[in-house]
């Protein structure tokens, strides 16, 4: 299993290179290469939030919790004073950063339903949801900002499967095709319960006309 350090750097490395493309065909403006390369290296930490120890899941719940602050201080300000507006807060951070993050820790698992295709595919619908109904970007942008989420995803997974190689020894080692799965197949109700998600939130997608300019565009460049 490839470490932090190598996935990050891979992931960044990779999703510069997609960014760089992209400007190549006119499909994004060298101002938005930075943005979508750090949802490229997201994307590339992702599979890995399923590991209690380890940093992405860290850093999760760290921004979640700061998120909670923000939310519920936002939320009680003008109602309460400002002692019951801190007591809330603190309230939300240790709820979220220790509360949540042990149920989540509980009821997950390494290399679990995290860190297969179709979490992948859950984690690109949501950031293009989450881009298209509450941050109200245009379509494309909210379907560019999925593609790298689900890129750099990618990217992991397949590094994982990588370093199950020996290839000095020229062997497989015992995690080889424990990465780069379709879904769990040792938790059947996880992955059930996550592609039930996942086709919620295909539902909620934003119109998929944009992707079809994309090809389009693609195309006129190719005959160029």
């Amino acid at each position: 299993m490839a470490n932090f350090k190598t996935h990050v750097s891979v992931a960044a490395l990779a999703s510069l290179a997609v960014a760089g493309v992209a400007v190549k065909i006119q499909l994004i403006s060298y101002d938005q290469i930075l943005w979508l390369s750090f949802l490229g290296i997201v994307g590339g930490m992702l599979p890995d939030i399923d590991a209690g120890n380890s940093r992405p899941v860290r850093l999760l719940f760290n921004v979640l919790a700061l998120l909670a602050v923000s939310a519920t201080a936002e939320l009680l300000q003008h109602r309460y004073g400002a002692y019951w507006v801190l007591g809330g807060a603190a309230a939300a951070y240790f709820t979220v950063r220790y509360g949540l993050f042990t149920l989540f820790d509980h009821f997950t698992e390494h290399r679990g339903v995290f860190h297969s295709l179709l979490a992948a595919v859950f984690f690109a619908l949501l950031a293009s949801c989450i881009s298209y109904h509450f941050l109200h970007w245009p379509v494309l942008q909210a379907w560019l900002n999925g593609f790298f989420i689900v890129f750099g995803f990618i990217v992991h997974l397949l590094l994982d499967e990588l370093f199950s190689v020996d290839l000095k020894n020229k062997r497989l080692k015992k995690s080889f095709g424990t990465a780069l799965k379709l879904y769990h197949y040792q938790n059947l109700p996880a992955s059930l319960s996550l592609l039930m998600l996942t086709m919620v939130l295909a539902w909620f997608a934003p119109a998929v006309l944009p992707i079809r300019q994309v090809i389009g565009l693609l195309h006129w460049h190719i005959i160029k």
